[in-house]
């Protein structure tokens, strides 16, 4: 097995512990860090990615698999061209206001980020004007995702949605919804451009989009 296929499968195996030994043995033995990211890491996320959109992995694995590449991505950074790990742009994501839980826009961030999208993560409760402020004060915000896990809240989410379609730079950015009450019908309907059922679609959504 190849240092690179080791990453993998550590990925993959959710091995935390020893990520960061990994990565920084392939990069000693002189592995090319793009290489190491794309094929031992982000391969590696989408077969879960895949697995669990197909019932044959849940979330306890696919979070404990993105947080192990997470740390190996920390190990990695420093050897990779600046612009490498935010060549997809930036994905401004929150829980809308009202709503505080957070495990699914947790994994969804993750998913995004193993797939080269950089993400500004507003956590939970997240009002329009935080929203807003995101999308003014960062560079190349090319998705704006919301979440949303409880029916009472999801007019906070049609109403964001509308105040977001009316910004001036409206057509630089995607907007993403999702959550358990939200529907394909319930996301067109309030004007977003896309809806996922679960954070591996939406990862592959959001690639689709801007990468």
């Amino acid at each position: 097995m190849t240092k690179i296929e080791e990453i993998a499968a550590a990925v993959g195996a959710g091995k935390i512990k020893i990520i960061d030994e990994l990565v920084q043995s392939a990069i000693d033995a002189g592995e090319d860090p793009m290489e190491i990211l794309n094929s031992g890491m982000v391969q590696a996320m989408s077969a879960i990615g895949e697995r669990f959109s197909r019932g044959e992995a849940f979330v306890p694995e696919m979070l404990i698999s993105a947080r192990t590449m997470k740390k190996g991505v920390e190990v990695l950074k420093p050897h990779l061209a600046k612009d490498a790990t935010v060549a997809c742009g930036t994905c401004v994501i929150g829980t809308v206001h009202g709503d505080m839980h957070d495990i699914g826009k947790n994994l969804v961030a993750m998913m995004m980020e193993s797939a080269g999208v950089e993400i500004v993560d507003l956590e939970i409760d997240v009002p329009l004007e935080r929203f807003v402020e995101a999308i003014q004060t960062h560079d190349h915000v090319r998705i704006v995702a919301l979440s949303t896990l409880l029916t009472t809240t999801m007019p906070a989410m049609k109403r964001i949605v509308g105040e977001l379609n009316k910004l001036e730079n409206r057509s630089s950015f995607k907007i993403l919804v999702g959550g358990s009450p939200v529907t394909e019908e319930f996301a067109r309907s309030i004007g977003a451009d896309g809806y996922s059922a679960d954070a591996a679609a939406a990862a592959a959504l959001a690639k689709s989009f801007v990468c």
